[in-house]
């Protein structure tokens, strides 16, 4: 009896800020466990970053590190395809064929470039960032994944994903897989700032104070545990009336193994202070071998680029396949 094939997962994480705590809990420690279960490719989306003003010098180096991290964390390159997606240019190139299998209403519709327009104002827009959504079904549909993990945020861009497949398969053939959203493990926390808990942990949040970066020194991790914020009262329970205190409980469950309810026992009677130097000290001890991996790799850039070079080669091979049956149905002459 054969075995059954294992699914297709893709991943990406965008390279436009150092990864923090809320990026580990969301999404890498996931990342790390589906690779039991899936054939997972895994990418670095630097192509993705060029949607804001970046300094070329820090995605270079952001570059290098999430990758790093990616391998410090547990993401095998033996088990999972892990590379840069500057790396394969065909990601570059399906995207223009997807262009012209997307409707200008469906890109329109896009809530996150109407959110992030705004904020920018009309000088800061280019067309990348009206367009990154169908970058984004190229990366997904290249590697005809099943599953994509995703949060809330992205469902709008999936959703198009799927649209453009299913059109693309309709007009000339069966040629994509149209992925569904993998949404793990419903119980896992969202993560919210140290200093404001009713905004989530974001790696480009401007109070870095509020954010636990995981490669921050231990004396720093500590402190910014020492300054969050809390909430009124004394008592250390999880509840809509306690941001503050039910955050930093979700993080120390996540940091312990241990629940909530386990740790307002036995934080039960303790101070804020107490409680918030014991999170601290979780969060200093779980992300040290993290740290400590990541120190290693990050100091051989021939030995990360190695990596880099065969994840890439692995995901171009696929890639290639994919893109050059799209271009036969399109009517490109293929040599």
């Amino acid at each position: 009896m054969s075995e059954e094939k294992r699914k297709i997962v893709y991943s990406a994480l965008k390279p436009t800020g150092d990864l923090q705590l809320g990026n580990y809990i969301g999404a890498l420690r996931n990342m790390v466990a589906m690779q039991e279960e899936f054939d997972c490719i895994y990418t670095v989306a630097d192509m993705h970053s060029l949607t804001v003003d970046v300094v070329p010098a820090e995605l270079r180096r952001r570059s290098y590190d999430f990758m790093a991290v990616f391998l410090a964390i547990g993401l095998d390159p033996e088990r999972s395809v892990l590379f840069v997606q500057s790396h394969v240019p065909a990601h570059a190139e399906l995207t223009w064929i997807l262009n012209c299998n997307t409707m200008m209403g469906e890109a329109n519709r896009m809530t996150q470039f109407k959110d992030k327009s705004k904020k920018a104002g009309k000088a800061g827009i280019n067309v990348g960032l009206f367009d990154y959504p169908v970058l984004m079904a190229s990366d997904i549909l290249l590697y005809n994944a099943d599953l994509v993990p995703i949060g809330k945020d992205q469902q709008q861009h999936l959703e198009l994903a799927r649209t453009i497949a299913e059109r693309f398969n309709g007009r000339y053939s069966p040629t994509f897989t149209v992925p569904e959203g993998y949404y793990g493990n419903k119980r896992t926390s969202k993560i919210y700032s140290l200093t404001d808990p009713t905004a989530k942990m974001g790696k480009t949040d401007s109070n870095a104070g509020g954010v636990i970066f995981l490669l921050d020194k231990p004396e720093d991790i500590m402190r910014k545990f020492a300054r969050a914020v809390t909430d009124s009262g004394n008592e250390v329970r999880a509840g809509a009336d306690k941001p503050g205190i039910t955050n930093l409980l979700n993080i120390w469950s996540v940091m312990t193994g241990k629940s909530v309810a386990e740790g307002e026992k036995e934080f039960a009677g303790a101070n804020y202070e107490t409680f918030k130097r014991s999170v601290g000290e979780a969060v200093v001890e779980h992300l040290r071998p993290v740290r400590e991996k990541y120190s290693e790799y990050i100091r051989d850039k021939g030995e990360l680029e190695r990596i880099m070079r065969e994840g890439a080669d692995k995901a171009a091979r696929i890639a290639r396949r994919t893109l050059s049956k799209v271009y036969r149905k399109v009517g490109f002459v293929t040599l």
